[in-house]
């Protein structure tokens, strides 16, 4: 992750695997995925030129859902930006409900 988003994603990934212990995590597409394994892939992460943008792939089961919505039914973004302030209580709360939920296999 280039720049600024490097230290995004070292404070995703710290969020993450602190929510999650045990998750599991792999490199698709050029993109980190979390997921539980036997379960599939709860989430995804992928830098573009002026975000980082986090899909959470059940992420319309979440409450509340994260804000971004998707052209997929249950996906929803997070995008986060370089000067943004992350909300680390949401979005706790968030990966540990989607850690519940049914995963996406890819």
């Amino acid at each position: 992750m280039p720049g600024w988003k490097s230290e995004i994603g070292r404070r995703l990934d710290g969020i993450i695997t602190d929510t999650v212990p045990g998750v599991s995590k792999a490199v698709k597409w050029n993109s980190p995925f979390y997921g539980i394994e036997g379960q599939g892939w709860f989430l995804g992460v992928h830098c573009f030129t002026k975000y980082v943008k986090v899909a959470f792939f059940c992420g319309a089961l979440l409450d509340p859902p994260p804000p971004g919505a998707s052209k997929q039914k249950d996906v929803r973004y997070l995008d986060i930006r370089e000067d943004d302030d992350i909300d680390e209580a949401q979005l706790t709360a968030w990966v540990e409900q989607a850690s519940r939920l049914p995963g996406e296999r890819m």
